[in-house]
């Protein structure tokens, strides 16, 4: 049995909700942060899936106002075609599109001009161009890595992975509130499972990770110790066991969590509760 790297950090956010949407089927209604993490999501995956496109097409020596332009204008495109992928969940969500566009155009432009500035940094550095500038340049970014593992019990779906010559670097984008200090802790075992899983698919050490908080544009560094394994190790034996004895956990007796809950209503009805164990929990 695998499981979805996601559990792992649902689990520790909320392991009754966990049971909720995995053993008693339920789905949360869509949200605004959910749709428009979605939103971002796609929209950096395709910026990365093209980025090979954009760097080969500079045949020769630019100013940094022109890259800029044309990055600007292929993320931009990019933002358009996504946003309308979701027309129908931002309709569930009572959402338009132009205020979905709207809200990720700050986003999008200033990633446009982040990496737009570094191929032109690389540039005035090394002057290359076209296909030489793109294996020359580094890193390398792969969008959406797919991970598995028998001995780990684990699959999964890495956001990105930065190649800095030979050493690879996951990195996890997320929306919604930014921690203080550090990471969320389940976002923290989330990237330490993906790095261990990348260990087994690339056969090398991943020594350190980062979690990008994109709402405020925080990136926060994860070095990887030995006692993660473990770690990670414990918590996938405590999903599959929620899974397979389907015992309701308890409440997490977090308000702040509880009030954000699409399934609140239904996690507090003892009735509807013990009717679906019923149904999707044979005696």
């Amino acid at each position: 049995m695998k499981i979805p790297v996601s559990l792992l950090s649902a689990y520790m956010y909320c392991s009754r909700k966990l049971f909720l949407e995995e053993v008693l089927l339920l789905e949360e209604p869509p949200k605004e942060s959910l749709i428009m993490g979605s939103i971002r999501h796609e929209t950096y995956d395709k910026i990365n899936k093209t980025e090979e496109e954009i760097v080969t097409s500079i045949a020769k020596r630019v100013g940094l106002g022109e890259i800029q332009e044309l990055y600007k204008q292929k993320y931009l495109q990019i933002l358009r075609k996504a946003v309308a992928n979701n027309r129908n969940r931002l309709k569930e969500a009572n959402l338009n599109m132009l205020d979905a566009y709207r809200k990720s155009f700050f986003f999008i432009t200033e990633e446009s001009q982040m990496r737009s500035s570094n191929i032109f940094n690389f540039i005035e550095a090394n002057n290359v161009f076209g296909k030489e500038l793109w294996e020359k340049l580094t890193p390398k970014i792969i969008s959406e890595l797919k991970v598995e593992s028998n001995e780990l019990r684990l699959k999964g779906i890495v956001d990105q992975v930065h190649i800095y010559n030979d050493e690879y670097v996951p990195f996890e984008l997320k929306t919604g509130r930014t921690p203080q200090d550090g990471v969320w802790p389940s976002h923290r075992i989330q990237l330490a499972a993906y790095s261990l899983l990348m260990q087994e698919h690339f056969k090398k050490p991943v020594k350190e990770g980062f979690v990008v908080y994109l709402d405020t544009k925080e990136k926060r560094h994860i070095a990887m110790n030995p006692f993660m394994k473990e770690e990670v190790k414990q918590i996938v034996d405590d999903v599959i066991a929620l899974l397979e004895k389907k015992e309701l956990p308890d409440f997490c007796n977090n308000e702040n969590k509880c009030r954000k809950c699409g399934l609140k209503q239904t996690c507090y009805d003892e009735n509807e509760i013990n009717n679906l164990l019923k149904i999707n929990v044979p005696a």
